[in-house]
């Protein structure tokens, strides 16, 4: 029996050596994940930092844009303008003009003046008469009986004006009365 005791105090201390070993080799092979996942979490930190400057860097350069816009937004159109009031004070200089200059240079200037409008997209509502009332562009200014259909315009007061398909003043009109 004291040899069965030795056999197994022997084999006790084997075992023990093998888990041991085998405790060592777990515990490196953690502590080599754990500082891969650490590597890799810092990695990802880095790459979510430089993410979050890049995305700000856009968001400012964005609203730098967006201020140049609204400040020179009008630009394009007021270089349309100057040659029409270019034209305009050469007008009034000339000291004995005759009506007929006078004349073929305000046709001059308008079919300039209507130039820059159309580069700049502001176009012209002038309704025909006979057309239907439309809310969205006129704007009925009274009612008076007349021999068409109700609702539809009579007389163009004024021509209203859109730019870039968004209203800027509507057409003011006389519209038919309803029979």
């Amino acid at each position: 029996m004291e040899n069965m005791e030795n056999q197994s105090g022997q084999a006790q201390p084997e075992k023990n050596a093998v888990a041991e070993d085998a405790t060592v080799v777990a515990e490196s092979a953690l502590e080599v994940q754990l500082s891969e996942a650490q590597a890799k979490i810092a990695e990802m930190q880095d790459a979510f930092l430089r993410a979050k400057a890049e995305a700000e860097n856009i968001r400012r350069r964005a609203q730098e844009d967006i201020a140049r816009a609204h400040k020179f937004a009008i630009e394009g159109f007021a270089e349309a303008l100057v040659p029409v009031k270019d034209n305009l004070e050469m007008a009034l200089k000339i000291e004995t003009p005759s009506i007929e200059s006078l004349k073929e240079g305000v046709e001059m200037t308008l079919k300039q003046l209507s130039s820059a409008f159309e580069r700049n997209r502001l176009l012209e509502i002038s309704p025909e008469v006979g057309e239907k009332l439309d809310p969205m562009k006129h704007q009925a200014i009274s009612t008076v009986p007349a021999e068409q259909e109700a609702n539809t315009v009579v007389t163009v007061l004024q021509k209203g004006y859109t730019i870039a398909d968004r209203l800027l003043r509507p057409a003011l009109v006389v519209v038919a009365q309803g029979k």
